[in-house]
């Protein structure tokens, strides 16, 4: 099983240089990442692409456009609607996949949702730390980000802001790159769901319902397994069963 070396890169639909990390050899499976992250930090470090790879895949990992080893750019251009969507596809047309799997965690989740109303088709599908209201009802979750963004430094320590500030400070992440970010975002209708007939898997901590219930996620979808996971929304991302229940659905 090969390790992740130094990023590679390749330019997205509009010239954007993006990173992508890769472990493992086998079936492809392109896992996306959550807001504020990188590939590195979701998969790599807790052991989940380590997990997945073991089981015989090649775990495709990309930083998203604004995060991590990719470009970081500032021009509000840069973030046209479905942006991330687009990057997704531009990846799995760079690398020439045609018979792949696709995951996500929380944004990574989102943009999964996306590319799949876009024209992606994987053979399966993971939504990790994503529940219903997540895909079909953006707005809230955007408010929650744009306030973290434009009031850093003065959130009350504990608070779900608080954290999430703490843990941009870990990522080094660009604040004015990540609010570009936020424009990109895009709901996916709730009819659409039915139309995603893959055998998927909703995975979430049992605590998390920053995006509303997974379990309702898994019930709107036509071919979903629901596993819950110990933790919460930035928890359940260190844990090691995340990894292991991902890797058993794939490997199943």
């Amino acid at each position: 099983m090969s390790a992740p070396g130094e990023p590679r890169f390749f330019e997205s639909f509009d010239g954007v240089r993006l990173a992508w990390r890769e472990m493992g050899e086998g079936r492809p499976v392109v896992l996306l990442h959550g807001y504020f992250s990188d590939a590195q930090t979701n998969w790599i470090r807790y052991g989940h692409a380590a997990a997945i790879a073991a089981k015989g895949f090649r775990v495709v990992m990309p930083d998203l456009r604004a995060h991590g080893a990719s470009d970081k750019p500032h021009d509000l251009a840069a973030y046209p609607r479905d942006a991330l969507t687009r990057d997704g596809h531009a990846l799995i047309a760079h690398l020439g996949l045609t018979d792949y799997d696709l995951g996500g965690y929380s944004l990574g989740a989102r943009t999964v949702s996306r590319m799949l109303m876009t024209g992606a088709e994987p053979r399966r599908v993971i939504f990790c730390g994503m529940g219903l209201e997540g895909l079909i009802e953006t707005g809230r979750r955007i408010g929650h980000f744009r306030n973290i963004l434009t009031n850093l430094g003065e959130h009350q320590r504990g608070t779900p802001e608080w954290m999430a500030e703490a843990f941009l400070k870990t990522t080094k992440g660009d604040p004015e790159a990540l609010l570009g970010v936020l424009e990109t975002f895009a709901d996916t209708p709730r009819a659409a769901l039915t139309g995603f007939r893959q055998p998927s898997l909703v995975v979430c901590g049992e605590e998390d319902f920053d995006n509303g219930s997974a379990r309702e996620l898994a019930a709107a979808l036509p071919n979903a397994t629901y596993v819950e996971v110990p933790g919460g929304h930035m928890s359940s991302v260190t844990k090691a069963e995340l990894g292991r229940a991902m890797a058993d659905f794939l490997a199943t």
